[in-house]
């Protein structure tokens, strides 16, 4: 019983790591950081680098012309900047409402559209050739990675920009918030935890430029560190910045870098999207697992802090209420009243707020704790799913909420 017990308490450190003590951590350390920070950051307005944006879209039709008309707001010189959109195959209206917007005839835009569908990795990379193929790979030639789902503020990639010129910096994600304030679904839920996310990703990049990995709908490169994605890769971005660690490059967060999302509240494409995530991290993880060596240095540390332990959340839950359920079998009331506490969150607690939204009521402690719930059987599922096997990046949108 002393195994049984050791797996008990490993994995519940384990689990308290990763969301309790490693953000306090980062936290403190921060503050510790601020305090010895130099002048603050001056973004210019005449920037001198070229900035190649680059958007793979699919099925884009609900939101496609606002992010068109975003990417025009955006406080750039218009001889410093090229467009190259790319459509996956879209079959619905996408490809005629880019095709007939008339600000495009104004500005330096490629438009490619690919008949065969095969994933946002594919995409993105035909689109980065082609845009090095008219400015080679070069460290003050910078990619503007995005989504169609994200609007930027007006002074976003400015301030992006602005980043470079430190030359240590290879990567600089944005601030990313979630618009969605609705009580019903997990709409709330998810904004708040991207929130967090953001503010995590900040304090490591402030403590040697270690943040792991973008939110992917909005981040700037340097041409000269990008390499391409494997096609049947489902998390692109995180390739991408690890890829700008094993070149020696770091990547950041920068909070005052600000898009906005209207991402879904229903829990079900939640599900989908936060499997379909899993599945191409257990990829990353095992392309880049020596990155996780030694744990004494802050790039291995961070990895396996805030990703590689939440990754193995779920299994680290089950090895908790199993083994507190076989302690408690043997008379120890301690282990069994935890055994009864775990049941009580993961079980009752989520079939509860699952009730009571049945009957229109929305509480919201309960439903994070259904959220926290949900998204880490959605682990599980990705997991099962990378065993499985992955052979395509293709996957379908999550039905998004509208402005």
């Amino acid at each position: 019983m002393i195994f049984v017990a050791i797996i008990f308490w490993l994995s519940l450190l384990g689990i308290l790591h990763s969301y309790l003590f490693y953000p306090l951590l980062r936290y403190y350390r921060s503050k510790q950081l601020a305090k010895q920070e130099n002048s603050p950051k001056v973004t210019s307005d005449s920037p001198s680098r070229k900035v190649s944006v680059i958007m793979s879209v699919f099925n884009e039709e609900t939101c496609i012309l606002d992010k068109l008309d975003n990417l025009f707001e955006l406080q750039y010189p218009n001889d410093k900047i090229e467009f190259f959109i790319g459509s996956d195959a879209s079959f619905d209206g996408t490809n005629d409402l880019i095709k007939q917007y008339p600000a495009l005839e104004s500005i330096n835009w490629t438009f490619q559209v690919f008949e065969e569908r095969r994933g946002k990795p594919s995409v993105v990379n035909d689109l980065v050739q082609l845009a090095l193929d008219k400015n080679p790979a070069h460290n003050e030639h910078l990619l503007l990675v995005t989504d169609a789902s994200i609007l930027m503020n007006a002074d976003c990639l400015l301030v992006l920009e602005s980043n470079f010129s430190d030359s240590s910096i290879a990567l600089v994600d944005s601030n990313i918030m979630n618009q969605n304030n609705e009580q019903e679904g997990i709409g709330s839920q998810e904004r708040d935890y991207i929130s967090m996310e953001a503010k995590l990703k900040y304090w490591e990049s402030i403590d040697g430029g270690y943040m792991i990995g973008p939110f992917g709908g909005c981040y700037l490169i340097r041409s000269s560190f990008f390499k391409p994605i494997p096609s049947n890769y489902l998390v692109d971005d995180f390739f991408v910045a690890m890829n700008v660690f094993e070149q020696g490059g770091k990547c950041i967060n920068d909070l005052n870098a600000v898009c906005k999302e209207y991402n879904s509240s229903y829990i079900n494409e939640e599900f989908k999207r936060k499997k379909r995530i899993a599945a191409g991290n257990f990829q990353n993880l095992v392309t880049f697992k020596q990155l996780l060596w030694p744990l004494s240095n802050t790039l291995s540390f961070n990895f396996f802090s805030h990703k590689v332990l939440r990754w193995l959340g779920p299994m680290l839950i089950l090895f908790i209420w199993i083994s507190s359920l076989i302690l408690g079998l043997t008379g120890n009331l301690f282990y069994f009243t935890l055994f009864l506490c775990c049941t009580f969150l993961l079980v009752i607690l989520p079939l509860f707020d699952f009730y009571l939204e049945g009957l229109g009521v929305h509480q919201r402690h309960l439903r994070f704790i259904r959220y926290f719930v949900v998204m880490n059987i959605a682990i599980l599922m990705g997991f099962i799913k990378f065993l499985k096997g992955i052979q395509s990046g293709t996957w379908e949108p999550p039905k998004r909420e509208t402005k």
